[in-house]
Order: C-alpha cells, then sequence, then structure tokens
C-alpha cells in the first residue's frame, strides 16, 4: 500500500477524498475496493519502473527455453495421466465480441463448423479428460460485461465430460480525469461507471473468488492462462512437464516476431531477473529498436502457465506490482481514467521464471474478421477433438496478410459477402475495399488486391481464380 509519505500532500488527500467515496460504492467488495484503492496509491506514488536501456540484455536458452529443448515427455499414458491430474486450464473471458459486431462474450463468436471459441475449448478438454481418464478443469473468468451471459451458455454443457467454473474478475469504478472522484459517484450509475482492470487481476481474483484453495485443495497445482480468442492455445503436456521437473513457477510463451508483431511485448533479462518489456516502457528514442526483429527476437503469447501454490504465496504477500496501464477513456463526454494490469508482467515476481519460445501454431489469435477468413478457409482443419490444425499443403510457413476494408468489420456482414470462403492455401496477400462481393469456390492466389470504384457494387463469380491481380472492375477479372 503506498502510504501517505510517499505521496505529495495534493495527491495524498486525492487518495483519502477516493478512499471515503469508494467506501460508499456498495456495488463492490471490500476486497474489490481495497485493491482498487491500492492501485490508485501506487498509480499516485509514481513507482513505475525506469527502464535502463543500457541494463537490457537478451535472454539466454536457459532462461527462454527453445521448445525442441523442453525435457522429453514419457510415453507412458499413467505418466500422461499423472500430469494432467496436477493441471486446471483457465480461460481470459471477459471481453465483449463489440469490435466485430456481435453482442455477448466474445468467446461465443463461431469459428468454425458453427461451433463457438468456447464449443472448441470444452471439446478439446473433454477429449483429453476422455483419453487419459483425467477431470482437468476448465475455468473461465468473466468481467461484469460477460458474466451474467456466460452463466447461461456454459448450461448447455451441463452433461459433458467437464468441470466448469466460473468466477469474475474485480469490478473497479472509472476515475474522473478532472477531479479524481470515481465516476458512479457523479450519478453514472450503470455499466459505464466502472471497468474490469485488465488480466493482471486473474491472481487476486481467483484468490478472492475462492477458487485458488478449491483447486488447491484437490492437488491441483498449474493453471494455464490463456485469451479465450486464441485458437492456438491448447494444452501442452511438454511444457507442464518441463516445469513440474524444474520446479519453474512461471512460464511465460513467447514465438518468434513477424512484422505484423512489432508491437507486442517481449521477454529480457533485466538486473538478473527475466521480465517482459512492453512497448508503452520503452523510451521514444528506443521505440524503433523495440520494434526491429532484429534485437527483439521473441513477443509474449499471453499463453502462461503458473504455480498455484505460488499465486497463494505472493497474492497474500500483495507482492504481486505489476506495472500500471494507465488507459484513459471518454465516457459521455467525460474524460476518464482506467489503471490497467497485465499478467504476463507478473514474471518477475516469481521464483525460476522462465519463456518457453513455442512454435507459432500455438498463437492463432481472432482479433478481427481478417482472422476469421483464415481460420474457416482451407488453410485450416478442424478435428473431431477441436483443434484447429494448419494445412500442411501450404508449403509457406508464414499466413497470408489480409486486410478487410470497413464493410467487412462485422461477423454478419463478412459472411454475406462471401458465399463461401475462398481456397486461400496459395495466398501471399489480399485487400479488399469498397463494395466487394464473393461468389461460390473462388480461389486466390499471390498478391491480390480487389478495390471496387465508389459507389460501385463489384462481384467476383463463383469459381473465379484470381492470382497476382489487381481488379477494379469486373473487366479486370
Amino acid at each position: 500500500m503506498a502510504t501517505a509519505t510517499t505521496l505529495s500532500p495534493a495527491d495524498a488527500e486525492k487518495l483519502n477524498n477516493l478512499k471515503s467515496a469508494v467506501a460508499g460504492l456498495n456495488q463492490i467488495s471490500e476486497n474489490e475496493k481495497s485493491g482498487f484503492i491500492n492501485l490508485v496509491g501506487r498509480y499516485l506514488s509514481g513507482e513505475a519502473q525506469h527502464i535502463d536501456w543500457s541494463k537490457i540484455q537478451t535472454p539466454t536458452d536457459e532462461v527462454v527455453v527453445p521448445y525442441d529443448k523442453l525435457a522429453p515427455l514419457s510415453e507412458d499414458p499413467a505418466e500422461t495421466k499423472k500430469l494432467l491430474d496436477k493441471l486446471v486450464v483457465l480461460k481470459l473471458n471477459g471481453g465483449l465480441g463489440t469490435t466485430m459486431g456481435c453482442t455477448g462474450p466474445k468467446s461465443v463468436i463461431e469459428v468454425r463448423n458453427g461451433l463457438t471459441f468456447l464449443d472448441l475449448i470444452v471439446k478439446q478438454i473433454e477429449a483429453l479428460n476422455a483419453k487419459f481418464g483425467c477431470s482437468v478443469p476448465l475455468l473461465l473468468m468473466n468481467s461484469f460485461n460477460t458474466h451474467d451471459d456466460t452463466l447461461k451458455i456454459v448450461e448447455k454443457y451441463a452433461n459433458s465430460n467437464i468441470d466448469i467454473h466460473t468466477f469474475n474478475q474485480s469490478q473497479y469504478p472509472r476515475l474522473v480525469t478532472e477531479d479524481f472522484a470515481p465516476l458512479p459517484c457523479k450519478g453514472n450509475s450503470g455499466k459505464d461507471g466502472w471497468y474490469p482492470p485488465g488480466h493482471g487481476d486473474v491472481f487476486p481474483s481467483l484468490m478472492n473468488s475462492g477458487k485458488l484453495d478449491a483447486l488447491l485443495a484437490k492437488g491441483k497445482e498449474y493453471v494455464f492462462v490463456a485469451n479465450s480468442d486464441n485458437l492456438g492455445a491448447i494444452v501442452d503436456l511438454k511444457i507442464l512437464n518441463h516445469l513440474i521437473l524444474n520446479k519453474n513457477e512461471y512460464c511465460m510463451e513467447v514465438t518468434p516476431k513477424t512484422l505484423a508483431d512489432v508491437k507486442g511485448g517481449t521477454l529480457i533479462s533485466y538486473e538478473g531477473k527475466v521480465q517482459l518489456l512492453e512497448i508503452a516502457q520503452v523510451p521514444d528514442e528506443h521505440v524503433n529498436e523495440f520494434k526491429s526483429i532484429e534485437k527483439f527476437k521473441i513477443f509474449n503469447t499471453n499463453n502462461l502457465w503458473v504455480s498455484l501454490s505460488a499465486i497463494k504465496r505472493l497474492v497474500e504477500a500483495d507482492a504481486l506490482k505489476m506495472e500500471i496501464i494507465p488507459n484513459p477513456k471518454e465516457v459521455d463526454g467525460v474524460k476518464v481514467l482506467q489503471l490497467e494490469t497485465a499478467a504476463g508482467a507478473a514474471i518477475k515476481f516469481f521464483d525460476r521464471a522462465i519463456g518457453a519460445n513455442v512454435p507459432r501454431s500455438r498463437f492463432l489469435p481472432v482479433k478481427a474478421t481478417s482472422d476469421l477468413l483464415l481460420v474457416q478457409s482451407d488453410l485450416y482443419t478442424l478435428t473431431d477433438e477441436g483443434y484447429v490444425i494448419r494445412n500442411p499443403a501450404r508449403s509457406n510457413p508464414s499466413n497470408p496478410s489480409i486486410e478487410l476494408g470497413p464493410e467487412f468489420k462485422k461477423v454478419a456482414n463478412f459472411l454475406g459477402r462471401f458465399k463461401s470462403i475462398p481456397s486461400i492455401i496459395d495466398l501471399g496477400s489480399l485487400k479488399v475495399t469498397g463494395d466487394v462481393w464473393f461468389g461460390s469456390s473462388v480461389t486466390l492466389k499471390g498478391k491480390v488486391t480487389v478495390a471496387a470504384k465508389s459507389g460501385v457494387k463489384l462481384e467476383i463469380p463463383d469459381g473465379a481464380v484470381i492470382a497476382n491481380k489487381d481488379i477494379n472492375g469486373p473487366e479486370d477479372i
């Protein structure tokens, strides 16, 4: 807790006024109130760590372990069951599908064959449980935005071979920038007055919900945390086995950067510890160096493996003081501030923490309809066990780059504009702008741009094969 001594008199008064105001917010628990005041106190005391650029070192293979250097796995199914009995899978399920034009939690968007992110996750864990006779539970961390919907949605899995637990992450009041008062105290009593404080909150929320103690009591040892929209984040026993053998309390999966990932956080060695370096922490004069693929070759996938007993120890000691990410917003014309933290930044507080440099296949996030195009195409197949597997027929290790115009931004519009998803096995890049509609069984190869003239509807006919072309009208097809 930031004590008044570390604060200027003005800031100490700000914090005291905020405390009194927050004490009256009976929508949230005492844990949430103290967690919030604690976060604001840290923010005001300006404890943000200044990175000394000259001290940054590239991590060695001991710290960021190459995937093929992980300890070998036993072939014995009894050993596999032993490993799985120690595991819990946790998906971050606090996000809404609004950017893709969907209502409700993002995890209920249909990914392929009418199955949602959540359907695939449940299928995968069910298959593991059935195959090895174990019971790996699934935890969903919801936010107040997704909680009610998720409770209804998980009812459909009631008869499946999997224990599903849901819990809520914290709900904090947005701060009015001008006078540092909580927005809900300003008469904004709806959802807009509040925010979920980022996924760094997973650790205290797991503890406060009572789930952590319940899992430890069942003999569970590690939690695999991942974003619910990352289709590549499947249970990997090789990683789990390595952590148990080497007593690593924390492992962040990283993967080699491509030009598409230049903004992603990276792992560095700093003063003898491994830690996450995010673009927001980089001094302006070093931003281009940070983005270069030469010096910082890996980025964080946000697939994290963490020891449950270590989480308990650190949360109880209030030791998880991750970098604060200030996120300014505007609500009905009022400038507000929300303070957030990220789970990856916690790596430096855990003992024997490592990174694992994993294949790119473990990072397949669906953030936009252009990603849906990839995973719904012939570039991927879906197995009966719910795994999305890349088609070996594509020789290029990287995926095509796809840019779709605003007409395709919402899922419903995207689906409407493709009679069927084109074949893109041999596609290098695709850029689509304007009022474009695709027929069925279209094949795209090489570098393709399709740009409809303003106010003109451009239809790509059924069965068209388009290779290395710029298309501006029907005459170009």
